[in-house]
């Protein structure tokens, strides 16, 4: 079994699962202090570890930016629906949202709307000017419908 409750290639036990969210909360942890926390020699650690990037369940490690210290203050929803989903309207939309640096995630979603974008600008006039001066003159969008986000009351990766 894995993470979500069905099988893959690797089984993964309890220690395993322990080390993810050890990680998945502070990646900075050495190898020793990891190794401490799950009751394993350091060396034993770092082969699971190691074992965990191989098979890919562990895909990068990266820095949690604090969006209100850098000077974001806006961060919104935005449904995207396209008036047609050809692979070559699908790759277009994809590279030009792309390029928007206000786009911290795109999705592929079901329901009414074809995309969900996840946006963060400056203040609400960067952020009207995100959807005036680029959403908007992309080619094939049929409409957009945003959600201004007022806080984060849930935030974590499952394991």
């Amino acid at each position: 079994m894995n993470l979500y409750g069905y099988s893959s290639n690797m089984n993964l036990d309890t220690i395993d699962l322990k080390i993810l969210g050890l990680l998945r909360d502070n990646a900075r942890l050495s190898h020793q202090e990891l190794a401490d926390l799950v009751h394993l020699s350091a060396s034993a650690c770092h082969r699971r570890v190691k074992i965990l990037e191989t098979s890919g369940i562990i895909e990068k490690y990266q820095a949690k930016l604090n969006y209100q210290k850098l000077g974001i203050k806006i961060e919104a929803i935005v449904e995207i629906k396209l008036a047609q989903l050809t692979e070559h309207e699908h790759k277009a939309f994809l590279k030009q949202i792309d390029q928007c640096d206000e786009v911290i995630h795109a999705y592929i979603i079901t329901g009414d709307a074809n995309y969900v974008l996840h946006v963060a600008t400056k203040d609400l006039t960067d952020f009207s000017q995100f959807i005036i001066n680029k959403l908007n003159k992309i080619k094939g969008i049929m409409s957009i419908n945003s959600k201004i986000i007022l806080d984060k009351v849930i935030q974590k990766n499952p394991i």
